[in-house]
């Protein structure tokens, strides 16, 4: 049986219009599969209604409460019941608003990366400190040691001097 024999005995379809790789349907053209319309045509996916197996959706509205037996017989126990379940809403809401206020999440990470900052040039101040008194008290016990033994260090200062004297001739 030919494609055409075929859709005349299901109904009154129109052929579909090849395109010019042979067989296949031109571009454009609404290609049905079953009678169904093309994926994309037609609806919109937002615009779909939901299924109508209402077992499948969450309940809603009175139907979302609590049974009649799940209810406590006091009425204080009531008012406390519903008081927690405000604080619980009321967590919730401030966690979602929290999540979606991308602001206030951009300026805590900087405030964090601010912090972590300051604490690095903390640390390296306190360590240029400590190299500093380090230093101070390595000249101390240099000078101590030229005050008494100066013979060794003037000689250094001797051959410094002769060192810059001929590097200065050099250059000239």
């Amino acid at each position: 049986m030919s494609r055409d024999e075929t859709s005349d005995e299901k109904g009154a379809e129109e052929p579909e219009p090849m395109g010019a790789a042979g067989g296949f349907p031109a571009a454009g053209a609404a290609a049905s599969v079953q009678g169904q319309p093309p994926a994309g045509a037609g609806v919109a996916p937002d615009d779909q209604q939901p299924p109508d197996d209402k077992a499948e959706l969450p309940p809603t509205g009175a139907e979302a409460g609590p049974d009649e037996q799940q209810l406590p017989d006091d009425k204080a126990e009531l008012q406390e019941q519903i008081e927690e379940t405000r604080a619980e809403l009321g967590e919730t809401v401030e966690a979602l608003a929290q999540k979606a206020d991308v602001k206030a999440q951009v300026k805590e990470k900087v405030d964090e990366q601010k912090t972590q900052v300051k604490e690095k040039v903390d640390e390296g101040r306190e360590a240029l400190r400590e190299t500093q008194t380090q230093a101070q008290a390595k000249i101390g016990e240099l000078s101590e040691q030229a005050k008494k033994n100066p013979a060794p260090f003037a000689a250094g200062g001797v051959v410094a001097l002769l060192l810059l004297v001929f590097l200065r001739r050099r250059r000239r």
